[in-house]
């Protein structure tokens, strides 16, 4: 989009930060209430390991420990002067929420809040 700092994929339901979940949890909560087929289960799981290996994990993130996992409620945005390591992956989640009937939106904004992780591809905020 024209000068958007920021990009971030949605669903069009809250989660426990209390705003909308990223594309990451929408599709961790078809893949829960085993909806996925399993090659989109495949899929999904790849996917997001290229993710873990390929886009750094903010520290709050704690999936060892679910109750100290994200303890500020912090959702997280693409940069978009970076993203395009990640548009085709990024693309195959998109598709997994078309083909499950998850609606979402897709988020381009300078307005962030504020900003409590950083990285070169990512910010985190409460």
């Amino acid at each position: 989009m024209l000068n958007q700092k920021y990009m971030r994929v949605q669903a069009r339901y809250t989660g426990k930060t209390g705003k909308p979940v990223g594309m990451f949890a929408a599709n961790w909560h078809i893949m829960m209430a085993e909806r996925f087929s399993p090659e989109d289960k495949d899929l999904f799981l790849r996917t997001e390991d290229w993710f873990n290996e390929n886009l750094p994990n903010p520290p709050f993130y704690d999936k060892e420990n679910p109750e100290k996992n994200n303890p500020q409620k912090a959702i997280t945005y693409f940069k978009t002067e970076t993203i395009q390591k990640y548009e085709e992956k990024i693309l195959i989640l998109i598709g997994l929420l078309d083909k499950y009937g998850v609606y979402y939106d897709v988020v381009y904004t300078n307005s962030v809040g504020e900003v409590i992780y950083e990285d070169d591809y990512q910010i985190a905020v409460i």
